[in-house]
């Protein structure tokens, strides 16, 4: 990264040392990942930790300054918007330049054209210049393409984020045909959403490095943390300078043993483990449950029930509150606890201290379990 970005700057330092107004920034920093054929990969990460440069490395596009990147099949890349397309050519002419460069010949592309012109749901347009299209015209006639080319490797980066709500849909639904054919994806995207859905694993990059690879819901919530610059341990952030402090969140069931997984109507004990520093004559406490994209689904503390907590001694202690039937929908979730002197005032807060998973057996979706039936009158 230059300092000296003016011509001025350079006229002026022109003969002194160039590394005194110039930067080294390493975007990808000892990446070592193998990634089986026929999987869906997630890459997340914050943005600048190297995504879109790993996508780029992975694809050919950009060659490494030091390794080297092993790749078989036929390969299609969705790597920014617009990408491979030339402004003063058509749609059309756009289709055949753009299917050239991914490895179609003309003959390959003339049978695949209604296809593609089908999916891409730009209509007329297709004669137009591209330089006209809106970005959302943009995506859907570059993945359109994309899609048609019978890749082996698929690499997206962030284009299913544009576009309206039925494309994004149509897309999500060819990746997962894509998915049950055995093909192989590596998918940039911001929404976690998509990741859980798609994906059979998820790489999460910080600053260049790897930080996580495993799977999709802990890498979702490694995530969160790396966003908002919280630990993945599951025990509390260093409360010692307060009185009392969240220390362990553990779930139990209604004979007190402890649990990671409920189903759909079954209790569930939320336990809040303390510490307290000093003997606490009047103290409160409080939960709450997020899906692992962060959505609050319940919480509640002892003033909303109207508890009174006796006072304890300094040492360990724990608070229970019961969940007297559970309507959370199947998937994973996070118990986040505090505790403190006075409720919300200098409390002691435990993000993410528990994970565990909800079994459904019922025929909705959201993060709302339901007992429906339906019939006609």
């Amino acid at each position: 990264m230059r300092k000296d970005n003016t011509l001025k700057d350079r006229v002026f330092h022109l003969g002194k040392l160039g590394r005194e107004h110039r930067e080294r920034f390493t975007a990808v920093d000892d990446v070592t990942i193998d990634i089986q054929a026929g999987t869906t990969v997630g890459l997340l990460g914050a943005n600048g930790s190297g995504k879109s440069t790993l996508l780029k490395l992975i694809g050919g596009i950009v060659a490494p300054t030091t390794g080297t990147i092993y790749s078989r099949g036929r390969m299609a890349a969705l790597l920014e918007l617009g990408a491979g397309f030339h402004p003063d050519l058509s749609g059309r002419e756009n289709v055949y330049l753009n299917a050239a460069i991914l490895g179609l010949s003309r003959d390959e592309v003339d049978k695949q054209f209604d296809a593609i012109h089908d999916f891409s749901g730009i209509g007329d347009f297709i004669d137009t210049q591209v330089k006209f299209y809106s970005s959302g015209m943009f995506v859907r006639l570059a993945f359109a393409v994309a899609v048609h080319t019978d890749p082996d490797v698929l690499l997206v980066d962030e284009v299913l984020a544009v576009g309206d709500e039925a494309f994004q849909r149509k897309c999500m639904e060819r990746i997962a045909q894509f998915r049950s054919e055995g093909r192989t994806i590596v998918l940039v995207s911001h929404s976690a959403s998509q990741v859980q859905e798609l994906c059979d694993r998820a790489i999460v990059l910080k600053e260049g490095e790897v930080v996580f690879d495993g799977d999709v819901n802990e890498g979702v919530a490694v995530l969160r943390h790396v966003l908002e610059g919280r630990r993945h341990d599951g025990r509390s952030d260093d409360d010692s300078g307060q009185p009392i402090e969240a220390v362990a969140i553990t779930l139990h069931d209604d004979s007190g043993a402890e649990v990671d997984a409920v189903s759909v109507g079954e209790s569930l004990v939320v336990r809040i483990h303390v510490r307290a520093n000093q003997a606490m004559p009047n103290w409160a406490a409080g939960f709450s449950i997020d899906t692992t994209v962060g959505q609050m689904t319940i919480a509640s503390n002892t003033e909303r029930l109207g508890i009174t907590l006796p006072e304890i001694p300094s040492g360990e202690n724990h608070v229970d509150f019961r969940i007297e039937e559970v309507f959370l929908n199947s998937g994973q979730y996070y118990v986040n606890a505090n505790v403190s002197e006075v409720i919300d005032i200098n409390s002691s807060s435990l993000m993410q201290g528990k994970m565990f998973t909800v079994h459904d057996r019922t025929k909705t979706l959201g993060s709302v379990a339901a007992r429906i039936t339906a019939a006609t009158s």
